[in-house]
């Protein structure tokens, strides 16, 4: 863990010294819409978070290369009558996508690399008693892949809609992979 942070702090020092034109850094945040799929997935979507960093490297007119650095809450929930579980896997996503821009719309496809961070599973019965623990056995890395759509206004605010669906088990022992629908605000400070 400390040598992803330290390559991404490299990685953004580098972008920050290189800066031209054709370099635009921003924030972005918003809500996510998170499940599990693959063999044995059965439970319903869990709402979550994410928020990060990216850097919007420009390679001509209409593509552009986006790396980021975002904080994702994903998992899933079940509810079988009364008792309610929930499985909270916390992960530093590190997607690299392509760009492709027209007049402000943008297409995005690309890799992501996720290291989970945290592992949590509570259970709630039908009391409302609240039970929790580590979710042991989650593998540290997940390879996955993104795609989505999103409007970029000129005032650097944008909207995008994404898909994340993992392409790795998430525990060992498993042929459950993640799945997660983002929506997402980003402010682009250099334009």
């Amino acid at each position: 863990m400390k040598k992803l942070l330290l390559f991404v702090a490299a990685f953004f020092t580098f972008s920050f010294a290189q800066a031209q034109d054709g370099l635009k850094l921003g924030l972005k945040a918003g809500v996510n819409l998170s499940n599990f799929a693959g063999d044995g997935a059965d439970a319903d979507y869990k709402f979550g978070g994410h928020g990060g960093l990216f850097a919007n490297f420009g390679i001509s007119e209409m593509v552009s290369i986006q790396p980021e650095l975002l904080f994702t809450m994903k998992g899933a929930q079940e509810k079988e009558g009364d008792i309610t579980t929930k499985v909270k896997l916390n992960y530093i996503d590190v997607p690299v996508l392509a760009h492709i821009n027209a007049d402000g719309l943008f297409f995005e496809l690309g890799p992501t690399l996720s290291f989970n961070v945290s592992s949590k599973v509570t259970m709630n019965d039908e009391d409302g008693n609240e039970i929790s623990g580590d979710f042991d056995g989650v593998n540290s890395v997940d390879f996955g892949y993104a795609a989505g759509i999103g409007y970029q206004l000129q005032n650097g605010i944008s909207i995008g809609l994404r898909y994340n669906g993992g392409l790795s088990d998430i525990a060992e022992n498993s042929k459950t992979r993640n799945s997660n629908f983002l929506l997402s605000v980003g402010y682009t400070f250099t334009r």
